[in-house]
């Protein structure tokens, strides 16, 4: 149940560093085109990888450039220093779970083109006593009140007002639509996101989810590189309006990030 559970975590942080770092492949605009652009988060309690790719042109449709490959990555926790494996093309790995340790900063170090590439994030701590008011919901809906009336809502603990994000992910195989039209098979919109701006509690309506079903509901504790980097993806950055996305890498562009999650599920019945 557990390594299950892990799986579909880290397929959704797979899933949201796609969105939110193919805008920066496309659109990072710089007076050097040749940066690397980095794609790490890190996980507590299980291996390390950090992916490598060249930067793209604005024409280029591919989702990611051409891999970076041959380099010799390491990592530091301040104390000690880890030598990283390319393990594929472009994707460098260390397999000791069980050296992240949250509150130690990890600093990621390289050499590009005969420039040094760093890039320093914390490791959070674990979410703590997260919890849901209800565990399932009738909707009955559609009137205009139900769409802005509360749902449900997710508590923490946050006494120092740090970073959290939630993730909803509908674990259905069939989706069907709160708005009617009947029911639809796959599709990116059964998984969203949600900044919750520092707080310890996180009101949902109706009109924060597109299907009824099963949710797994993922809180995840981050630094603020992921939220600046997430609020522009928000905001719209993309090849068209041509804006330089955040990045925490010198030399360099994308993410080092590292975060913890908690897990629970929520239901939304008709």
């Amino acid at each position: 149940m557990e390594i299950k559970k892990y799986t579909r975590d880290i397929s959704l942080l797979i899933w949201l560093t796609t969105i939110l770092l193919a805008s920066c492949q496309k659109s990072g605009v710089s007076a050097d085109t040749n940066l690397p652009v980095v794609q790490a988060y890190l996980y507590a309690g299980h291996p390390l990888t950090v992916k490598l790719y060249k930067q793209k042109s604005l024409t280029d449709t591919a989702k990611y450039g051409a891999a970076i490959t041959g380099l010799s990555l390491t990592v530091s926790d301040g104390s000690s220093q880890v030598k990283l494996t390319e393990s594929a093309g472009g994707t460098y790995t260390y397999s000791d779970s069980t050296f992240f340790v949250a509150g130690k900063t990890y600093t990621l170090n390289f050499e590009y083109l005969s420039k040094k590439v760093s890039a320093q994030t914390v490791m959070p701590y674990k979410p703590q006593n997260f919890a849901t008011q209800h565990t399932s919901v009738l909707y009955t809906g559609p009137d205009v009140n139900s769409l802005t009336d509360t749902l449900n809502a997710f508590t923490w603990t946050n006494p120092d007002s740090l970073n959290h994000v939630l993730v909803f992910d509908n674990l259905d195989d069939t989706f069907f639509p709160l708005s009617g039209g009947g029911e639809r098979n796959g599709g990116s919109t059964n998984i969203f996101e949600r900044n919750t701006d520092r707080k310890s509690v996180f009101y949902v309506v109706s009109n924060n989810f597109p299907y009824y079903g099963s949710y797994q509901v993922i809180l995840l504790s981050v630094n603020q590189e992921y939220i600046d980097l997430l609020k522009s993806n928000t905001l719209g950055a993309n090849s068209q309006n041509l804006l330089n996305l955040p990045t925490n890498v010198v030399n360099g562009l994308g993410i080092f990030t590292a975060m913890q999650s908690d897990t629970l599920n929520f239901t939304l019945l008709k």
